[in-house]
């Protein structure tokens, strides 16, 4: 269990932070983010997978702090690229975060490959990827948890909602891009959202 009053999480991303926010609310516990704290030590993203690089990032900065973390990872997995970007996604244009770079990469990545879009501008499936780790430093927990959402990759961003590759994420059964959700749909099907079901199943 979890007995500090706030469960810190390893991002600065206030999106993320955000989604994390709800979940714990749940729980009656308060988040903060490495935006909260002062000289956090970096860490190297030099996993192999999604799991790997939260479970590191949980386990330094909980270790760090003596307090429990939850750290995510989280990318794009493309079918027609060979599950690219993966876990390169947030620097898949090689700076680290800058959405609209990473988008244009990928796009152009697709283009490539001379794809015929289909009805809806579609050009490959793909399929959003999130691992979250909670460490508890104090009595060692270590709980692990992956969630993902299934969708395609259209041939023009849509939407001013989300970040990330969300404006080029389509799914078919709401014929809207993640970037075209409001808040409350997508807190309902995201990958990160999946994750946080399955975490919060075996908090609660």
């Amino acid at each position: 269990m979890i007995n500090e009053e706030f469960v810190i999480v390893a991002t600065k991303n206030q999106g993320k932070v955000k989604e994390f926010a709800k979940l714990f609310q749940k729980l009656n516990k308060k988040v903060r983010s490495l935006a909260d704290i002062d000289q956090v030590p970096e860490i190297i993203e030099d996993g192999i997978s999604f799991i790997e690089n939260a479970e590191k990032k949980a386990s330094i900065i909980a270790k760090y702090l003596n307090t429990t973390v939850i750290a995510d990872d989280s990318g794009l997995c493309v079918d027609q690229l060979k599950g690219a970007p993966g876990i390169y996604s947030a620097r898949y244009a090689g700076e680290h975060g800058n959405d609209n770079l990473n988008n244009n990469k990928l796009l152009n990545e697709l283009n490539n490959l001379n794809i015929e879009p289909d009805e809806n501008g579609c050009l490959s499936k793909a399929q959003f990827v999130c691992a979250l780790v909670l460490v508890n430093p104090n009595s060692n927990q270590v709980i692990k948890v992956e969630g993902t959402c299934e969708g395609r990759i259209i041939n023009q961003p849509r939407g001013e909602c989300g970040f990330g590759y969300d404006p080029l994420f389509y799914l078919p059964q709401y014929k809207k891009t993640m970037a075209e959700l409001n808040v409350e749909e997508k807190n309902k099907i995201s990958h990160r959202a999946n994750a946080l079901k399955k975490l919060y199943e075996i908090l609660k």
